[in-house]
């Protein structure tokens, strides 16, 4: 067998491949794993890889023959992206002349070719024809074949020292931007909003390029750190939760993979370009949860608001707001019917009205949560239920060196129903603090956050009161 055909088996051979792995991590990024039969003579061969990704990191390409890896050396590899656009093409016969096929006649039914060397592309065409100058003739260039160099699929290209002849089984694979994940939650809440019927959805994008055929997937989970760079290298949401099961469904297994998680489809599945698909992820029946009314009444107060001596100043810490948020609270656990790992994602939730539709009721975003941990979602702002706080007394002593000041929170409940709002309050004056006085029992969250439960009756109000001591 000659060398020529030899060329021309290995090319149509590196043309299918037998076997294509995809792994898609949630930053913009995916992992290009491909088996393809090729063909190589002993010494030097040149294999090209057409309908890869057009945005291949280069740096990344990497090329083993599984057959013989000790017998075949990569001594150059090249990604060209050099493709045939009509720019492009023009712009290769830049002083050679073209032909521009138009149409004449009163009814434009004919047509004549005008030959002229083609001056210049950039911003419009210049030709010149018959000793002049013509800036944008009307006509399409019609040329006599494809500049060389100019490809119509971004190709990698090998050059290969093989001291082995015959059939190999060769590995490509490569990272490529413009490949993404993410996960989307439905939760469909019971009429006491005690319960919810969770489902996770994968939503896979793909816009790298190219089209991945009967692909295996997999999807990595996790803040994968990535070096920065300094070059520019180069559906529909479901709201009904339709299978139910305590673990991952057929569809999708999860694993750990170094300190992220792996989500693997059981099944090939093609990735078109420019395309997104949607896979169930897993699913959970009755799940329990706790609906939470929090009022945040100086929520964003800092001592930058003030200046580096705000906490001097009386006014400082007065800010108030009416607004009630409501809260969704379930914790990720087995025996709760979850207690998997949750990707980052976004959750939205859904209620049944009276007449037994499905209505939108909220939705917010959770970060990777591990089994075992409790989910929080912001569903938005409480309607009836409104907070105020005001501060009722101040005193200050610089001589003993002390704060001292007492805030009044007013709860008033306009629902049908009893509801417990949980306050919090950000003692952000001084570090030292003691609360001296309180209506209601509170708890320490941190250095300098304290939070109170306080029930508050059917069309009702409650006011809790406290007294903190700053000093230093």
């Amino acid at each position: 067998m000659n060398n020529k055909v030899l060329f021309v088996l290995a090319a149509a051979l590196a043309s299918t491949a037998s076997a294509t792995e995809v792994t898609v991590y949630n930053s913009n990024l995916g992992l290009v794993k491909e088996t393809r039969p090729f063909v190589l003579k002993n010494g030097i061969n040149e294999l090209k890889v057409e309908d890869v990704a057009a945005q291949i990191d280069a740096t990344s390409v990497h090329f083993k023959s599984l057959t013989a890896p000790d017998a075949v050396t990569v001594l150059e590899q090249d990604f060209r992206y050099d493709l045939a656009s009509p720019d492009a093409i023009l712009n290769r016969y830049l002083g050679k002349e073209i032909e521009l096929e138009r149409p004449v006649g009163r009814d434009g039914d004919k047509r004549e070719t005008l030959k002229g060397v083609l001056l210049s592309n950039a911003g419009g065409r210049v030709l010149q024809a018959n000793g002049k100058i013509l800036i944008n003739p009307l006509g399409s260039p019609v040329l006599p074949e494809l500049p060389e160099g100019l490809l119509t699929k971004p190709t990698l290209v090998w050059k290969l020292d093989s001291a082995k002849s015959g059939r190999h089984q060769g590995e490509i694979s490569y990272l490529t931007s413009g490949m993404n994940w993410s996960a989307d939650y439905v939760m469909v809440v019971d009429k006491d909003d005690a319960r919810g019927d969770v489902t996770a959805w994968t939503t896979v994008s793909n816009n790298s390029g190219a089209t991945y055929k009967d692909a295996k997937l997999k999807l990595v989970a996790g803040d994968v750190h990535r070096a920065p760079t300094t070059r520019g290298d180069g559906g529909r949401y479901r709201a009904v939760a339709t299978r139910m099961s305590a673990d991952m469904t057929e569809n999708m297994k999860e694993k750990t993979f170094f300190e992220y998680h792996m989500y693997s489809l059981s099944r090939p599945t093609t990735l078109a370009d420019n395309s997104s698909k949607q896979v169930e992820m897993a699913s959970a029946a009755g799940v329990p949860i706790k609906k939470l009314y929090v009022y945040d009444g100086a929520q964003g107060v800092s001592w930058s608001d003030f200046g580096d001596s705000g906490y001097w100043d009386p006014g400082y810490g007065l800010q108030s707001g009416k607004k009630v948020s409501v809260f969704l609270e379930f914790q990720n656990k087995k025996s709760e019917g979850l207690g998997i790992p949750l990707p980052k994602g976004r959750v939205r939730v859904y209620k049944a009205d009276d007449e037994g539709a499905l209505q939108f009721a909220g939705e917010d975003s959770i970060d990777h949560t591990p089994k075992d941990e409790k989910v929080r979602i912001k569903m938005g702002e409480a309607f009836d239920v409104v907070g105020e706080r005001k501060r009722v007394d101040f005193s200050s002593d610089a001589s003993k060196r002390r704060f001292v000041e007492t805030f009044e929170i007013r709860l008033r409940n306009h629902k049908d129903a009893d509801a417990t709002v949980t306050v919090v309050e950000h003692l952000y004056r001084w570090t030292n603090w003691k609360i001296t006085d309180s209506s209601a029992k509170f708890t320490k969250k941190d250095a300098q956050t304290v939070e109170f439960e306080v029930p508050v009756k059917k069309d009702g109000e409650a006011v809790a009161t406290y007294t903190v001591k700053y000093s230093w």
